[in-house]
C-alpha cells in the first residue's frame, strides 16, 4: 500500500468540492429531473427487460446498428438508442418492456446515490 500526504488546506478544498457535487446530484434527483433519454443501461439489462436474446445484441453492434460504450469488458447502451431501435422495429419487442428498462435503471441510480448518504 502507497501512502501519499496532502496538504490539509488542498485536502480540505476537494472535501468542499465532492461535497458540492453531492449536493448537486442529490439536489437534481429530488426533483425528479432525470433525463431518460441520456440514461445508460448494460447488456444483461437490456436482454432481460426487452427479452431479447445475447446474440440479438452482439449482431446489433456487430452491424453497428446500435452505439454502444465498453467500460471494464461492459457494454452499456443509451436508452435513446435503444428507443431508436423499438421505433425503427430492429429488435421485436414492446414500448412497455422499455419503460420496465428505464424504470429499473432510475431505480438502481437512485440506490447509488442513498448509499453514499
Amino acid at each position: 500500500m502507497e501512502v501519499i500526504t496532502v496538504d490539509s488546506i488542498a485536502f480540505k478544498e476537494l472535501v468542499k468540492k465532492i461535497d458540492i457535487i453531492i449536493d448537486f446530484v442529490n439536489a437534481k434527483q429530488r426533483d425528479g429531473v432525470i433525463n431518460e433519454e441520456k440514461m445508460w443501461v448494460d447488456s444483461h439489462d437490456v436482454c432481460n427487460y426487452l427479452h431479447i436474446s445475447n446474440r440479438t445484441l452482439q449482431r446489433l453492434r456487430a452491424s453497428n446498428e446500435i452505439s454502444y460504450s465498453k467500460i471494464n469488458g461492459k457494454n452499456f447502451y443509451r436508452i435513446s438508442d435503444i428507443r431508436h431501435l423499438l421505433e425503427s422495429k430492429m429488435i421485436r419487442s414492446n414500448e412497455e418492456y422499455l419503460n420496465d428498462l428505464i424504470q429499473n435503471a432510475k431505480y438502481y441510480a437512485q440506490s447509488l446515490v442513498s448509499k453514499e448518504k
